[in-house]
């Protein structure tokens, strides 16, 4: 049986749930309102020699937006947080009088209701109103500046204003002014609100920074690339309303921060839902924008909102840096983390298995799991009073699709404090992030007859380091310790003890000690140069060994998984006795460069055989792609021309065909495009673009350049406006 497209509400509601803020609901209240139990207005005498009426209501917004750091919002609408007072100032024809009874009323979405706090009542004397306060600052003459202090816990979205004049028998309202709209935030300053921040420098980056950087690569070989949050940009603001819309969230669930957060981690991805964004990690993006072609959250947002089709393509930075964008643009505190081999596809156990063939090499069919050179995902601030004391403040949040949490592709909030002891009992999802960074790796080697046998269990390649943007710099801040405690440490252990009590199945494998380890180094480098190894194996036993050493080499994208197996090297190495011995293995250039294909990961299996005894090691080495130089020229001043410059030159022995660069800069420069057919090997191109700066301070201009066998090529420039 197929359902109705358009069920009814009726035998259910009495009136539809309202989940739409952004609609134009034109006059949807009465301008002129009887009491109840009146049946016709009656006439009344005015002690003031005039009936009371609305000549102007001022939102004040020169007043109320620096109060509440929301200037550069580019919109024409007040902007305020909840929980801190702003000011109205309202006009009347003529000066108050003790008689006089008016209001303030503040609707937000359709059928607005004082007991779903959709529809609040501020009053400015004796008479009682709703959970909003309100005060008459001064008068001169019938100018009016009134005071409004929303609750802390006030619905987040579009509010419509009103102003209603008791006149006897009924309240008489201003008509619909669309000037007078106002948006509603959460408010990091309000000690009162759940999302309240302690630390002024912490406000100013995890709020209020419109440009960030994230982290990518490799442990060893970490990447920083730019990104534009800009949610202060035009239309953000209601973008990230209608993706609440969109998702038919109930209006009234909109002041309520965990579902807030739960609801965008499963709207920033389309799974389920038709949300902002399609991923793709195929290698094929023909049909949209190459996730590593995006310089920021900016262009996807506004193309969402504009079309309602979700965007085409994503992967896990891209989904981070938009959904930072959803959840700062609200008002909540927020950061992009990036968890540098991370365990995927792995059941929700703590094991990551890796299976190899009797000869060594691996054996791809067989292997499910995967871990990825990195995974990013955001944190959020909140308290949790859902939860025991001790689990508020950072939360893991991911709108990467991987697993449901209640039916959706999303994940979190989960408490990273939870995680951290292993408490995975907690509301929501904790257990799978716990896996993420804690997961063993589990090497076994599977017979003729598919019976496979453990022969070496990894506890500390995945989770190796958890990294964020540090407060006021491009620098990282590692919060690995925020995660887990000291790796083979007694709290380690009583951590992993408790996980495994809430169901996370671990690996127990009796393995002796061996005589044998081995490792893998190298140095950094950059993509079209050789790869140079050095694999070093140690000999703790009393006798020397020969080693015979297999190297599998692939290019991997980075979430793991293969995308081109390239070469095998087997060699010999003798270890004397008590001793170490290192050899290295070089990689040409001219072996990787034709299998590439746009990634710029090359993974390194090592396995290796004495006797009885059995060595692995993974490297993942990942090259570092050239950069472009980006220069500004100009004065730096509000409104004043300048000129942005992007230059660059092919560093490969080939010419790269169909180029796109983008630049971006949040507050004073929107995305500019511009294709070269074609670069030769060697050869230099330059681009040039006129800006004029919309905001003072800090700014920063990111280009990014894409072409199908060349990717992660970026720059930027800082400048700071006057």
């Amino acid at each position: 049986m197929v359902p109705p497209t358009n069920p009814s509400y009726k035998g259910r509601y009495n009136d539809p749930v309202p989940v739409s803020n952004l609609k134009d609901f034109g006059d949807d209240f009465a301008e002129f309102e009887l009491f109840d139990g009146i049946d016709e207005a009656m006439p009344r005498t005015f002690p003031g020699g005039a009936p009371l009426s609305v000549e102007n209501v001022d939102m004040s917004q020169q007043i109320n937006k620096p109060k509440h750091y929301t200037t550069a919002y580019d919109t024409q609408s007040l902007v305020v947080r909840r929980g801190h007072e702003f000011m109205v100032r309202v006009t009347f024809n003529r000066e108050l009088v003790q008689q006089d009874d008016f209001q303030l009323e503040f609707l937000i979405g359709s059928n607005p209701s004082a007991n779903k706090g959709s529809l609040v009542v501020v009053t400015f004397g004796s008479r009682r109103g709703g959970p909003w306060a309100g005060r008459i600052v001064e008068m001169q003459g019938g100018s009016v500046l009134l005071s409004v202090t929303p609750s802390a816990t006030a619905i987040v979205g579009k509010y419509r204003t009103y102003v209603a004049i008791s006149v006897g028998s009924g309240m008489q309202r201003t008509k619909r002014n669309a000037a007078t709209d106002l948006y509603m935030l959460f408010n990091a300053w309000c000690p009162q609100d759940p999302v309240f921040l302690p630390d002024e420098s912490e406000r100013m980056e995890y709020v209020l920074n419109d440009t960030g950087v994230i982290y990518q690569g490799s442990m060893g070989a970490i990447v920083t690339r730019s990104w534009g949050y800009g949610q202060f940009e035009y239309g953000i603001l209601d973008a990230c309303i209608y993706i609440l819309d969109s998702s038919r969230m109930p209006i009234y669930n909109r002041g309520n921060i965990i579902k807030v957060v739960r609801k965008g981690s499963a709207m920033i991805n389309s799974q389920d839902d038709n949300g902002v964004l399609v991923g793709n990690w195929s290698n094929d993006y023909s049909m949209g924008v190459a996730p590593t072609a995006w310089t920021g959250s900016v262009t996807i947002l506004q193309q969402y909102a504009n079309t309602g089709v979700p965007v085409c393509y994503a992967q896990c930075w891209v989904y981070a840096g938009v959904f930072c964008t959803f959840l700062r643009c609200l008002g909540i505190p927020t950061r992009v983390i990036t968890n540098f081999s991370s365990a995927h596809d792995n059941t929700g156990n703590l094991k990551t298995d890796l299976i190899f063939k009797m000869d060594g090499t691996p054996d791809r069919r067989a292997t499910r799991d995967s871990i990825w050179n990195y995974h990013c995902w955001n944190e959020c601030w909140m308290v949790r009073p859902d939860l025991p004391a001790g689990y508020g403040g950072w939360q893991v949040v991911d709108s990467t699709p991987q697993e449901t949490s209640d039916g959706h592709f999303r994940c979190g909030p989960a408490p990273v404090a939870a995680i951290k002891e292993g408490n995975l009992c907690h509301p929501f999802d904790c257990g799978f992030v716990f896996a993420e960074v804690n997961s063993d790796v589990v090497f076994l080697k599977k017979d003729r007859y598919g019976t496979m046998e453990v022969f070496k269990v990894d506890k500390t390649h995945v989770g190796q380091g958890l990294f964020t943007k540090a407060l006021g710099s491009d620098q990282y801040m590692n919060v690995t310790h925020t995660y887990k405690h000291p790796e083979g440490s007694e709290a380690d252990s009583r951590t992993m003890t408790r996980a495994e009590e809430y169901g996370c199945d671990r690996d127990h494998s009796d393995i002796p000690d061996g005589e044998l380890s081995a490792d893998i180094t190298s140095e950094p480098t950059q993509l079209g140069s050789d790869i140079e190894l050095l694999v070093t194996l140690t000999n703790q036993g009393d006798v020397s060994r020969k080693v015979n050493c297999h190297l599998d080499i692939s290019v991997v994208f980075y979430t793991g998984v293969e995308a081109n197996h390239f070469k095998d090297v087997d060699f010999p190495v003798t270890v004397a006795a008590k001793q170490k011995n290192s050899v290295i293995v070089k990689i040409q250039a001219d072996e990787y460069l034709p299998h590439l294909g746009g990634q710029n990961s090359i993974r390194f299996i090592l396995t290796g055989s004495s006797e009885e005894q059995s060595v692995s090691a993974i490297k993942v080495v990942t090259l570092l792609s050239p950069a472009l130089t980006v220069t500004v020229s100009g004065q730096p001043r509000l409104g004043q021309q300048m000129f942005v410059t992007v230059t660059f030159t092919n560093p490969l022995k080939e010419p790269l065909q169909n180029v796109f660069m983008y630049l971006e800069g949040s507050g004073v420069l929107a995305l500019r495009r511009r294709y070269f057919p074609k670069i030769e090997s060697q050869a230099s191109v330059s681009w040039m673009e006129a800006f004029l700066p919309r905001l003072a301070g800090p700014r920063r201009i990111t280009a990014v350049m894409y072409t199908s066998n060349l990717s992660q090529v970026t720059g930027y420039a800082d400048i700071h406006i006057n």
